[in-house]
């Protein structure tokens, strides 16, 4: 597997027919990987743009089911499509790599789906398809990394990567002011640096602190997993004797940063995480290690991106706007969960 195929992490969407290490083991992903969560797909209700229509044909590629949130979206994509009579689900591998990916969808080019719904490995690096499907009269709902050109898609979503790094320095910025913690020392574990996701994140983070007259003192990338977040973990803690606070990017790799801790032995400061998993959200419920809160990024966006690949598909836009067609972006929110409200947000985590 390349870096890419261990990417990532992820806010719940609803509307129209869309719902949406030593003596450690660490386990490979922190989800569900044999059905989504009835909240994550949503089954069609009578009536609207919900009643059986034209018969659609979505096409859907994925990375690999080797990370929990990547897992998350191909099961929640196919249950969604699972719950319209009118729609053919064809999935296709994704390879090893972007390029591998590239080949499968000229593949699935040729069959002539109505629709195809891409998760692409990079967005950069498969803008080319996204134009060639486009022009061939394909439309494109691209997931999450984005196309550069505004060609190369009908539909565009994803979630809010600088609104992640914004929320959860706002968090940590409340909480410092409430412990009334003085020039503090902030750590930060991105994923993979060259993704353009990532940079978002961090961008959000550091402009966020920066208003508040703070900043990084630590910053260690890793690559979405729980060995490599672990592995990153280490070497900050190493370098900062004592930490305030740190955000983890994902809490995929999460994992591997609460085995570092723990082996460390260390717990003055508090952990803000990222996507919302299940995993997460009950160790910040159960308020038994130094996670007290993560940003979500929700994949239940696949399952809104089939439902509107439908729509778009049918000719039909989405039932709770004036327009007459599905909107060309839509950006998800970051939602902060605590100990107060994670009880909430459980059913959404993946």
């Amino acid at each position: 597997m390349t870096q890419h195929s261990r990417d990532l992490s992820r806010r719940r969407l609803l509307f129209g027919g869309a719902a949406l290490s030593a003596g450690v083991v660490l386990a490979g992903c922190t989800s569900n990987e044999t059905a989504p969560t009835a909240a994550q797909t949503k089954a069609a209700a009578a009536g609207g743009n919900a009643d059986p229509g034209k018969k659609v044909t979505i096409g859907f590629s994925a990375p690999a089911a080797d990370h929990g949130w990547i897992a998350a979206i191909t099961n929640n994509a196919k249950a969604q499509a699972g719950a319209y009579s009118d729609v053919e689900f064809k999935s296709v591998e994704a390879g090893a790599d972007a390029a591998a990916q590239r080949a499968a969808l000229s593949t699935l080019i040729s069959q002539k789906p109505d629709v195809i719904v891409l998760l692409p490995y990079d967005g950069k690096e498969l803008n080319a398809f996204g134009l060639e499907a486009m022009k061939a009269g394909i439309p494109v709902v691209n997931l999450d990394r984005a196309f550069p050109d505004a060609r190369a898609y009908r539909l565009q979503i994803k979630g809010d990567n600088y609104g992640m790094g914004v929320a959860a320095a706002t968090y940590i910025v409340a909480q410092l002011k409430a412990k009334g913690v003085s020039n503090p020392v902030i750590g930060e574990i991105p994923g993979i640096d060259s993704l353009e996701l990532t940079q978002e994140r961090s961008k959000g983070f550091a402009d966020t602190l920066a208003a508040n007259g703070l900043k990084v003192a630590n910053r260690r990338p890793a690559e979405f997993t729980a060995d490599s977040g672990q592995q990153a973990a280490t070497g900050l803690l190493q370098a900062l004797p004592k930490i305030d606070a740190l955000w983890n990017h994902d809490d995929d790799q999460g994992i591997g940063v609460l085995a570092a801790v723990n082996q460390a032995n260390r717990k003055e400061f508090f952990m803000v995480g990222g996507a919302g998993s299940k995993k997460a959200m009950e160790d910040i419920q159960a308020d038994n290690t130094v996670l007290k809160a993560t940003v979500t990024y929700s994949p239940s966006m696949a399952s809104s991106a089939i439902s509107l690949a439908r729509l778009i598909g049918q000719g039909k836009g989405m039932s709770d706007l004036v327009e007459l067609q599905v909107p060309k972006e839509i950006v998800l929110a970051s939602e902060t969960i605590t100990k107060e409200n994670a009880g909430d947000y459980l059913k959404l985590g993946f």
